[in-house]
């Protein structure tokens, strides 16, 4: 059996090459796509680097803590709070402490004499300089006024409420002729602040200079490529006690984790008053006991320090969305390779009829063919898995670096010593190639000596009854899914696992029908040429309609593609459209004002200027989260935004399903529909973002919408966020261009970007940012790539089974460039009835979305990306196009009697 498959592999080659190349790229990818998500699965192990050198660290705990009947659950808290006073004078009966204070302290660089002396005029850089319990000029509802109770401060509670989780990066808001005095053209750097006697926990060691010794001292830290600042300069700080220019008297190296600017401990502590954290020169036992079990504090030590460090678990939420794509690309290019080989391979048996006929009539039995053709599929995939396996080894460090150098990955992110994709490639393509062969087999060999070579003339009953009973089940399903979430949740089918999922089902069950549907669209396609005078058009049609094995392996790989890349990025869109649509109705400010970096609030001197705009109705609002108890089994953490509810009205239209947004108040709470509680007057207990626990009546119920109608609260809940939204409304008969006048200068002076409501909108509306478009860019590119194998290998592997075809043609009369330009036409109307198919599918995918938007109350309408749709069809046409016409021309070389002539 093994001789017969190696004398039928050698006769056939074309046929077997066109079957491994197709095999081997597949597997490759596979391969390549394993390797780099395998490497995601673990984050790299990073010690303690902001408290390195710390024996001892506490701080609030940052994750809140639930016992269930099943067990304590845990979330992260979204704004954990300050070490109080009297536990810090506790703990320093133990030993020396040492206590930390984070904040945002932004730099302009180095300013000249006219700037420095600019610098401080204005209201807001006349901050007093001396006097560690002296409060800055934040008065009224955002000034940090203690609350109740030993150890808890109130308005900011925590590092993650004043700090970016980044420790680089510029901030958003160009500030103008004024903006903090600087000098036109520079940008202050985004930086954060901490007293001096906690550089030492690091440890930070001065390279030039000293420690800051006077209210109006600092030191940086260098690295390079950022602002060059040096011993003696003159800076602009912005801290959230106003701004004003200081001199760095040192500088010390930068670690990476952060850019720092040190304060003396006096004046890091009239900037922000709540201790972040606390070390402590103990023994942890002892600093345990003083605590005890229900204080609310971390006590950390060796490797649990890092918790302290900012942002400790970036690594890992950076390897999330990396995992995502990759997961997304290596499940397309699974299904999409195994797709177009499992069509390459039944393609290339159906070829081979009038062999399996010929074999049955000279006694060969319909098992003897099967093992035939399972020992050419099982040895071809083998010998393409291997070669496959290889290719996948090399690419995979140029996939990595391509993704990094793109952005879709962190600069540290790297392959791991993981070898288990490999052998799932190897042998995933080994059970395509044996599986793709096997149902293409299964009918030739039970089909009688006569039928066979009666079929290898003209494609006649290509759909079995077990096709058919397999296509209507798959299209039952994929038509079935949505219709049921349709009706129970239409949430579900906007995420992003269905949206890609989904359409698998789709394409499956039309290309099983694609036998059946190849000559109605075909016909469809190709009515016009028909009638064009000439015997080109006619031609076309009818070997269209005759050939329906050939035209159905053609469009296999093109319907595939088409309904990808329609349905992701059309769904993307549709998606980001809808969400723009929210944007615009719900928002009704003249002028949006946000802090522009994530993580960090906005000044307080912007907020109480902005508040004292004569004209504007002013709504503050911060953003921070909620968690509800579901089930008594399950933690789930909501996004929340702290409001005001007296202005709220007046500068959004929320879109309220029950309730009143004007009964919200500090008992209340606003929901959204995917709530399991979400009748008005019930009360639901929740924790708060920093952890307090709250039992709030609901006031109102918000349509759910595409998920970004999260849930509302009033400050005294907003668990010590602070404010980084602001909405502005015009009052009527106010003067708009004195309010924006106004506003504009509150913003220059602080730091802060005003933008009207359409220049807001315009940010935040359609158009992915550029990760969404590269990471969709390299799914579609894997999709293409194995499109255009498939389609050079099925062509090249069709056109050369059709010399005697050509050559009739050739003794008719027809001149070579007319045969070329017929089978040129052939395979673009092959390509043509693919991407219909490929359209269908997308088209009911993006109602489905349409109408899950409708149910959930968002009104928009359906984006079609008829531009990437129009370069896959293109590009599919002109590689279809150029692989049918060169072996075409290569064939016509030989005398037409001598290829009439020729047998198989």
């Amino acid at each position: 059996m093994l001789m017969l498959a190696l004398s039928g592999m050698r006769t056939r080659w074309i046929t077997f090459v066109g079957s491994f190349v197709a095999l081997a790229l597949g597997v490759g990818l596979i391969a390549a796509t394993g390797l780099a998500l395998a490497a995601t699965f673990d984050a790299p192990e990073r010690g303690p680097e902001r408290f390195a050198a710390a024996p001892v660290v506490v701080r609030a705990a940052d994750h809140l803590r639930v016992d269930t009947p099943t067990g304590t659950r845990t979330k992260p808290l979204d704004h954990p709070g300050p070490v109080g006073p009297r536990t810090a004078d506790r703990l320093a009966a133990l030993g020396r402490t040492v206590e930390d204070r984070t904040f945002p302290a932004d730099v302009t660089a180095a300013l000249t004499g006219a700037d420095a002396k600019a610098a401080r005029t204005g209201a807001d850089a006349k901050q007093p300089r001396t006097g560690p319990g002296t409060t800055a000029a934040r008065t009224g509802a955002d000034a940090k006024q203690p609350r109740t109770g030993p150890d808890v401060t109130a308005a900011r509670s925590g590092a993650d409420a004043k700090q970016p989780r980044t420790g680089t990066g510029t901030t958003a808001a160009r500030t103008g002729a004024d903006a903090g005095k600087s000098r036109p053209g520079q940008d202050a750097e985004a930086r954060v602040g901490h007293p001096w006697p906690v550089a030492a926990a690091a440890p930070y060691g001065l390279t030039s200079g000293r420690a800051p010794a006077a209210p109006g001292e600092v030191v940086v830290t260098t690295r390079p490529g950022g602002a060059p600042l040096r011993t003696g300069d003159r800076v602009l700080v912005r801290t959230p006690a106003g701004n004003g220019p200081r001199t760095v008297v040192g500088t010390v190296a930068g670690r990476g984790f952060e850019d720092a600017v040190f304060f003396t401990d006096d004046e890091a502590a009239r900037i922000s008053p709540d201790i972040d954290a606390l070390v402590v020169h103990a023994d942890a036992t002892a600093v345990r006991r003083a605590l005890g079990p229900d204080s609310g504090m971390d006590v950390l030590t060796g490797h649990d320090r890092r918790r302290a460090d900012p942002d400790p678990d970036r690594d890992s939420r950076a390897l999330v969305s990396v995992n995502a794509l990759l997961g997304t690309a290596a499940g397309i290019t699974l299904f999409v390779s195994a797709a177009v080989v499992a069509s390459t391979f039944s393609f290339a048996v159906a070829q081979r009829r009038r062999e399996f006929g010929l074999l049955r009539t000279a006694g060969a039995t319909p098992g003897q063919i099967r093992r035939t053709v399972c020992a050419e599929a099982v040895l071809v995939g083998v010998l393409a898995s291997a070669a496959g396996v290889w290719l996948g080894a090399e690419g995979a460090p140029l996939l990595v670096g391509r993704m990094t150098g793109a952005g879709l990955a962190p600069p540290w992110f790297a392959l791991g010593d993981a070898s288990w994709p490999l052998h799932t490639a190897f042998w995933t393509g080994v059970f395509v190639a044996t599986a793709g062969a096997l149902v293409s087999c299964h009918r030739a060999g039970r089909t009688a000596p006569t039928e066979a070579l009666r079929e290898a003339a003209v494609d006649s009953r290509v759909m079995p009854a077990s096709r058919w009973a397999a296509a209507v089940l798959v299209l039952l399903a994929g038509l079935g899914l949505p219709a049921l979430a349709l009706a129970v949740d239409p949430g579900d089918l906007l995420g992003r696992k269905s949206y890609i999922t989904r359409p698998m089902l789709l394409v499956v069950g039309f290309a099983l029908l694609a036998p059946v549907l190849v000559r109605p669209v075909g016909r469809l396609l190709t009515w016009l040429p028909a009638r064009l005078p000439g015997a080109t058009g006619v031609l076309v049609r009818e070997n269209t309609a005759a050939g329906v094995r050939r035209t159905a392996a053609v469009a296999a790989p093109v319907l595939i593609t088409v309904a990808l890349a329609a349905t992701l990025t059309g769904t993307v869109a549709t998606l980001e459209e809808a969400r723009a649509a929210e944007s615009r109705t719900a928002t009704t400010a003249d002028f949006v004002v946000t802090s522009g970096q994530e993580g960090r609030p906005m000044a307080p001197a912007f907020v109480e200027r902005a508040r004292a705009v004569e004209g504007a109705v002013v709504s503050v609002s911060r953003s921070t989260a909620v968690t509800v108890l579901e089930e008594d089994t399950a933690l789930v953490t909501s996004e929340a935004r702290a409001v005001d509810p007296a202005r709220l009205a007046a500068v959004s239209e929320l879109p309220v399903t029950a309730g009143r947004l004007s009964d919200l108040d500090d008992g209340a709470i606003v929901v959204n529909e995917e709530w399991l509680t979400t009748r008005v007057g019930d009360r639901v207990t929740v924790w708060l973002g920093d952890g307090r626990r709250a039992s709030l009546r609901i006031a109102a119920v918000l349509a759910t919408g595409t998920g970004d109608n999260g849930v509302y609260v009033t400050r005294r809940n907003a668990g010590g966020a602070g404010v980084d939204r602001i909405d502005v409304k015009v009052a009527e008969g106010a003067d708009r261009r004195a309010v924006a006048a106004a506003l504009q200068s509150a913003g220059a002076a602080t730091g802060t970007r005003v933008t009207t409501r359409a220049e807001w909108l315009a940010a935040t509306g359609p158009g992915t940012n550029d990760q969404t478009r590269t990471g969709l860019r390299m799914i579609l590119g894997i999709a293409l790539l194995c499109t255009a194998t498939a389609l050079a290998n099925t062509l090249v592997m069709a056109t050369s089974d059709r010399v005697r075809d050509l050559a009739v043609l050739r003794l008719a009369g027809a001149t070579a460039p007319q045969v070329l330009r017929l089978v040129a036409a052939e395979a673009v109307v092959a390509v043509g009835v693919g991407a219909v198919l490929g359209g269908v599918v997308a088209a009911v995918n993006l109602l489905v979305v349409w109408g899950a938007l409708v149910l959930l109350g968002v009104m928009s309408a359906v984006v079609v990306p008829w531009g990437t749709l129009g370069l896959v069809v293109a590009a599919a046409a002109l590689l279809a196009a150029v692989s049918a016409v060169l072996p075409a021309s290569l064939a016509l070389r030989t005398r037409p009697v001598e290829l009439a002539g020729a047998r198989e």
